[in-house]
């Protein structure tokens, strides 16, 4: 198990328009080569965006982006035609693909923050798609197939347990709360990257929220 800890994610954003970001990931000018992916991820950025701050339009290619809020609302268009709110619980992933380019805003009145998590594809091009999940449940994962991935979210309430997915690659974010892992405590922001994980539990110090990835592919 590595251990990530909030306060080793690389800065960026820009303070001056209300966009704060944190790089668990080598980006942009903060180029790490130990720290290019692990499994299929290869992106997990925590965004804070003040009300009316956003990203421009933008382009992205080979991709698979998946966006979790934690509170707040999230405005996405995209040039395939989609607008949507994005809101906690929801889950979004735009494949990419061979290209295209979105908006992200802070349309609403209170603070945001949202997780975004990239993804490599097992295959480069293709077509662009968009999908948005409502109110996704503990108990049901959700499938990323093009990166041989799964999202696992876990809701926990002090004290309570859960297991932690199987798997050669398991990538594990704390967006809300603390918790500990094997014994090792993680608060919000934290993440563990687990190699042949197995027989795992979290288990929640205070009420906590988990996003956790289950992958076959190799760093």
């Amino acid at each position: 198990m590595d251990v990530r800890r909030a306060a080793e994610r690389y800065p960026g954003g820009d303070a001056a328009a209300g966009i704060e970001s944190w790089h668990a990931f080598s980006f942009g000018p903060h180029y790490d080569p130990d720290n290019l992916r692990f499994g299929a991820v290869i992106a997990c950025n925590e965004e804070r965006l003040a009300p009316g701050a956003g990203f421009d339009e933008h382009p992205h290619s080979h991709t698979e982006i998946v966006t979790w809020v934690v509170e707040g609302e999230l405005t996405h268009r995209d040039s395939q035609g989609h607008e949507t709110t994005v809101r906690p619980g929801d889950v979004q992933r735009l494949s990419a693909a061979a290209g295209v380019r979105h908006v992200e805003r802070n349309d609403g009145p209170a603070p945001l923050t949202f997780v975004q998590m990239w993804l490599a594809p097992l295959r480069p091009g293709g077509d662009p798609s968009y999908e948005i999940v409502r109110g996704i449940a503990d108990s049901t994962p959700y499938a990323v197939p093009e990166a041989a991935a799964m999202l696992h979210v876990r809701r926990l309430t002090q004290g309570e347990r859960t297991a932690v997915p199987d798997g050669a690659f398991v990538y594990v974010h704390v967006a809300r709360g603390d918790v500990t892992l094997d014994g090792v405590e993680l608060g919000r922001g934290d993440a563990a990257r687990l190699t042949d994980a197995k027989d795992l539990e979290a288990v929640g110090v205070t009420n906590a929220e988990l996003l956790m990835w289950e992958m076959a592919t190799a760093p």
